[in-house]
């Protein structure tokens, strides 16, 4: 993370959020205006480790075959020649994911959740560690294909951006005018990090932690439960037993992060509105009341007795 900030001017909590989905083996989605460092950052964070980083810009005419690879025929031999696609590298940059149409978005998703691609009648494992950083912008509407929700819950964090602060900003401006950007060395190893992986899934997590990340969870299908009868007229769907494991796993990682080999509700609440935003709905009731799934996440997390 040292290393990142030497080119990335503040946004840390989603520098934070993308080193907690790398150690927790899952794929992040950026949402943010044009210009807030998503693209930056991720190229930054593959800089700083020895591992193969492959970035792809997402648009209307882009093919399946152009992500995972192709069969070409070979007139020599009359044989079938497999031509792997950019899918095969430890980081893929998913550039404005939202641009590509269903079939190319179904064929990245399927890497992401399978960890392997068929090409052809061959399927092959995609290397370890294998990461997933997509971006897309929430205002551009002309000429996107929005992700299905079954696709966006494949995405252990959706992170959303915010401008930086004045201070910042003077500083971003500064670095770039003088051309003062900090070189990243590569610091860790594709070893080093399936390693760090095995030391966050040690992260002790204790019983009360476990059901008050349930309690959470349950909230969103059945706010009565909880006491929250207002929500129930604003859900129309809770998150799915997904979110419980990866509240889980962003936990453990928070904690890892914090150097602390136990997780504490903080963790669990840092990590909340990241995992939860695009696994629940809202109701067309709470959008006329411009009341969105981080509004109800909130009012849950106030709710929800703390262990």
């Amino acid at each position: 993370m040292n290393e990142i900030g030497k080119v990335i001017v503040g946004q840390k909590p989603m520098v934070e959020r993308l080193v907690i989905g790398l150690l927790s083996n899952g794929h992040v989605l950026l949402e943010g205006v044009p210009g807030l460092a998503k693209t930056l950052a991720i190229k930054t964070l593959s800089s700083a480790m020895k591992a193969k980083f492959q970035r792809i810009q997402f648009t209307p005419d882009l093919l399946p075959a152009d992500l995972v690879g192709t069969q070409i025929y070979n007139q020599k031999d009359g044989n079938f020649l497999i031509r792997k696609g950019p899918i095969f590298s430890n980081f893929i940059l998913a550039d404005e994911i939202n641009r590509a149409p269903a079939k190319v978005q179904s064929a990245l998703l399927e890497a992401m959740q399978e960890r392997q691609v068929t090409i052809g009648e061959q399927t092959f494992k995609l290397e370890d560690p294998f990461l997933v950083l997509a971006t897309q912008n929430p205002i551009e509407q002309e000429g996107t294909y929005p992700l299905p929700e079954a696709q966006v819950d494949r995405f252990m964090l959706k992170v959303k951006i915010t401008y930086p602060s004045r201070d910042e900003e003077l500083k971003i401006m500064r670095q770039n005018v003088n051309m003062t950007d900090g070189e990243v060395k590569p610091v860790v190893s594709p070893k080093d990090i399936l390693k760090a992986r095995e030391l966050v899934h040690e992260v002790y997590i204790d019983e009360k932690i476990e059901k008050y990340i349930l309690d959470i969870v349950f909230a969103t299908r059945s706010p009565k439960d909880f006491g929250l009868d207002k929500l129930a007229d604003y859900i129309s769907y809770g998150a799915s037993p997904r979110a419980s494991i990866n509240l889980a796993l962003g936990a453990k990682a928070m904690a890892f992060i914090h150097r602390r080999g136990y997780v504490i509700p903080e963790d669990v609440r840092g990590i909340c509105l990241d995992v939860l935003r695009h696994r629940m709905a809202v109701t067309y009731e709470a959008e006329a009341e411009e009341i969105t799934s981080e509004n109800v996440i909130r009012d849950i997390l106030n709710k929800v007795e703390v262990p």
